[in-house]
């Protein structure tokens, strides 16, 4: 993926995020079933954030490994 699909899908995963917090701190209703886990939206769309915030600093030149001992 390029920078500009990254950002694209990093803004995206964002809106999901914040969509499923705001409906999951909604009250329940006993008479209405939830229909979608939006816990597990959320623990999701954090994942994807990190894995998408790793590759975007990986692209922008941050690297993490270390040279190897000599």
């Amino acid at each position: 993926m390029n920078l500009t699909v990254t950002l694209i899908v990093l803004a995206i995963d964002g809106a999901v995020f914040a969509l499923a917090s705001w409906r999951g701190m909604q009250p329940a209703d006993p008479l209405k079933p939830r229909l979608l886990p939006w816990r597990a939206i959320i623990i999701a769309s954090g994942a994807l954030a990190i894995f998408l915030l790793v590759h975007l600093l990986t692209m922008l030149g941050l690297k993490a490994d270390r040279p190897a001992p000599y």
